[in-house]
């Protein structure tokens, strides 16, 4: 159950599908000729669709249990469906959706996908045996797979049930257990056009700032829960904020510091702030890759340090629940000091 972003809706209810009607095609004509593959590995950059593709194909499965009775290719889900409506309301007994649980105590999301999750889908497939149905799992995404998560899910992987479908999606495949992409066909999205960002923003009913649209498009870089993120979330805010940071002296640049540490530190602003972790770890590492175009070879080096010191700061902080005002100062403080 991921956070839903201000102006989204969830996956498993979006009615539309924009940019991606090629892989669309694809996995409607792969279970059409009855050769599917049983598990799919969804990549790309987060905010582009893998999720809605994923409740999109389970729909048309579940709808089309028999491969060879489905058309060849995927169209918007029916609202009034018996399948649509178990879907949504999370009450299919054939689709299992497995992502980050909440934890109890806190009641916030818990920073993996435990083993104890994975162990569902095996309890998922014994209660539904026997019965003919296709039974499906979406691993949501499978980047937050704890190690004796992946495992688990690796070993499923290995014997699939009969008629069972596996759809994981990820960020970063790269990360992925290598037996776990070994077992899967990869399926990869690209980022949304303009064009295509700007069609899903409409439907959802985000309006962009018109003196700003073009900058809101570009930043996003085909992504909507980035375009989301700078619209609704203050990103264009922040964007502007640390910009003008960098382009200060250090005392000029002191009280906009702790200015804007003080937003992305206040309650409930966990959004925001990996909005700006991000930002922050995007432009060094596209400094690194600037400076050995430019045949900077040692600054380029010591870039490239600074971004595996900064992801490792950032870890250590949120393992230890370190104060977040002043790990986002020691962040800034090590952007300008190679400015």
């Amino acid at each position: 159950m991921s956070t839903l972003l201000d102006g989204a809706l969830p996956p498993a209810q979006t009615p539309h599908l924009f940019g991606h009607a090629a892989a669309e095609r694809f996995l409607a004509e792969s279970y059409s000729s009855g050769k599917g593959h049983h598990a799919i590995l969804i990549e790309g950059p987060e905010g582009i669709g893998k999720a809605t593709l994923a409740f999109r194909f389970a729909y048309h499965v579940l709808t089309h249990p028999e491969p060879a009775e489905a058309p060849a290719m995927l169209s918007d889900p029916d609202p009034q469906s018996l399948v649509y409506r178990q879907i949504v309301s999370g009450a299919s007994h054939n689709l299992l959706h497995l992502t980050r649980p909440l934890d109890e105590k806190t009641g916030r999301e818990k920073s993996a996908i435990t083993v104890e999750e994975v162990r569902r889908a095996g309890r998922f497939f014994s209660q539904t045996s026997g019965t003919g149905n296709w039974r499906i799992v979406i691993v949501d995404p499978a980047d937050d797979l704890n190690r004796n998560a992946a495992n688990a899910l690796l070993k499923i992987l290995e014997e699939p049930p009969r008629r069972a479908l596996f759809l994981v999606l990820t960020h970063a495949p790269g990360k992925l257990l290598p037996t776990i992409r070994s077992r899967c066909l990869p399926l990869a999205l690209r980022p949304l056009s303009p064009t295509h960002l700007a069609e899903a923003l409409g439907a959802l009913g985000v309006a962009l700032p018109a003196a700003r649209a073009n900058e809101v498009l570009t930043a996003a870089k085909g992504s909507v829960a980035e375009a989301l993120k700078l619209v609704n979330h203050g990103g264009l805010d922040i964007l502007e904020a640390f910009g003008a940071i960098l382009s200060k002296t250090d005392t000029a640049a002191r009280k906009e510091m702790h200015r804007l540490a003080d937003v992305l530190s206040a309650k409930d602003s966990g959004t925001i702030f990996d909005f700006f972790t991000a930002l922050v770890e995007t432009h060094v590492q596209d400094a690194a890759r600037q400076a050995a175009r430019a045949g900077e070879g040692a600054r380029a080096d010591r870039l490239a340090s600074l971004s595996t010191a900064l992801t490792e700061k950032l870890a250590t902080a949120e393992a230890y629940n370190l104060d977040r005002k002043q790990t986002i100062l020691s962040l800034i403080d090590a952007i300008r000091a190679e400015r």
